[in-house]
């Protein structure tokens, strides 16, 4: 018997145009994809502000988490991805604020840049519900 596949919606219209979820959950695994700073209008939070900017993908991610019945305590591996390495101190700090607990695994990498060039740094959350 397979596990059942949830897909879990932020409201994104590009969700469906391009053809993605903000989460999926399949049995008890959940994946998280790069969920960017932005508000509930698609604007960019904390422009200029990577602290203020990693906290609102932490946000994001933990609704995206609840609605998929879990939560930041099942966290397994986080990935910060920024626009500039000399930016990863401020990222940790805020991420600390949510995965202190649950102590997951990290990758913290540099890339050119996202679609939108207000943002400095995208998360990605993998998780696994506990038996």
């Amino acid at each position: 018997m397979s596990a059942s596949r949830v897909l879990i919606s932020n409201g994104n219209p590009m969700e469906k145009i391009v053809g993605f979820s903000r989460a999926i959950r399949v049995g008890p695994f959940i994946a998280v994809g790069g969920t960017a700073p932005v508000d509930a209008d698609g604007k960019t939070v904390g422009v200029g502000d990577v602290f203020a900017q990693t906290r609102q993908c932490f946000e994001i991610i933990k609704a995206a988490l609840e609605e998929a019945g879990s939560g930041l305590q099942d966290v397994v591996r986080t990935r910060v991805i920024l626009t500039d390495i000399d930016n990863w101190k401020q990222a940790i700090e805020a991420r600390k604020l949510y995965c202190l607990d649950a102590r997951p695994v990290d990758t913290i990498m540099a890339v050119n840049r996202f679609v939108n060039p207000e943002w400095l740094v995208e998360i990605e959350v993998d998780a696994v519900v506990a038996e």
